[in-house]
């Protein structure tokens, strides 16, 4: 038995520097991902403080020296940036709004409930995601627009992304996991089947109501071409429009563009932090039943 242990801690002994090698290879590469995922925000941060020489030159500043407030002063001298923030905030709120409220009740529908031709339309749906979304733009711009008279107007950002098929696709696979058991008992309790769906359903469902919220409203606070095309005017402009105003004929003011990007950055850091703990424990779940 003692040669037995000598010889186990003979051999922990040479595996020891291997060990510390393999751990400080793995820092290294965890430390070196996390500067180059900060790096793009970085610079964004720094470019809203440059004048228009520093921030288009090469080989790149990266301490600002002096720190001046130029870009700011265009952005909102020539801007309207609050406005933008306004109109791409009743876009991604009330879309994230509608998205959680519709694909949760879909995704209980086809997960929980048995109805003829249930699994029939699931595919159906899922089918349409086959479609490229610029084969459906022209005829859905000429029905928001000419059929519908939609046209800058917030109804023309909203109504076509009320809900999606993947949101759908995402609330009925995380519902679908959860125990059937609780859904009967509360049933046998008497519960209307709205009543099943309102408090027993969406309290388990948070954690993924909170990755459906948070991808649903990065995906409509930056959206950039749909708002383009239907909503282009003063009034109604997102956010991403506005900052593309920033882009001249024959010149782009980047510093502005920054100061934009940063105010734009600030809603959905807010958002990831208040949801952070329901987000993780959402994407750890989905991995776990997957």
């Amino acid at each position: 038995m003692a040669t037995v242990s000598a010889a186990k801690r003979e051999s922990n002994s040479n595996l020891r520097p291997l060990r510390i090698i393999g751990e400080v290879l793995r820092w290294a590469f965890l430390i070196l991902w996390g500067l180059m995922t900060v790096l793009p925000l970085y610079w964004m941060l720094i470019g809203a403080f440059k004048d228009r020489v520093a921030v288009t030159k090469m080989p790149p500043v990266w301490f600002p020296s002096p720190i001046v407030m130029d870009g700011w002063v265009t952005l909102f001298t020539r801007g309207e940036p609050f406005r933008w923030i306004f109109n791409s905030g009743v876009m991604a709120v009330t879309v994230t709004a509608t998205n959680l409220i519709f694909a949760a009740m879909a995704g209980y529908a086809f997960s929980k409930l048995k109805f003829p031709g249930r699994d029939r339309i699931f595919w159906a749906f899922m089918a349409t995601m086959m479609i490229p979304g610029e084969l459906t733009l022209i005829p859905l711009y000429l029905l928001v627009t000419d059929t519908l008279g939609l046209g800058n107007t917030y109804a023309a950002l909203v109504i076509p992304n009320l809900v999606s098929v993947g949101s759908i696709f995402l609330m009925k696979q995380f519902i679908q996991s959860l125990p059937t058991s609780l859904m009967d008992a509360a049933r046998i309790d008497g519960c209307s089947e709205f009543r099943v769906f309102w408090k027993v359903v969406l309290p388990l469902a948070r954690p993924g109501l909170a990755v459906l919220a948070i991808f649903t409203f990065v995906g409509q606070w930056s959206s950039f071409f749909w708002p383009l095309l239907v909503a282009n005017d003063k009034a109604h402009r997102v956010l991403q429009v506005g900052l593309a105003s920033f882009k001249y004929e024959n010149t782009t003011d980047y510093g502005a563009m920054m100061a934009g990007a940063v105010l734009a950055a600030i809603p959905i850091a807010i958002l990831f932090i208040t949801m952070q703990k329901h987000f993780l424990k959402g994407i750890t779940v989905g991995g776990m039943k997957g």
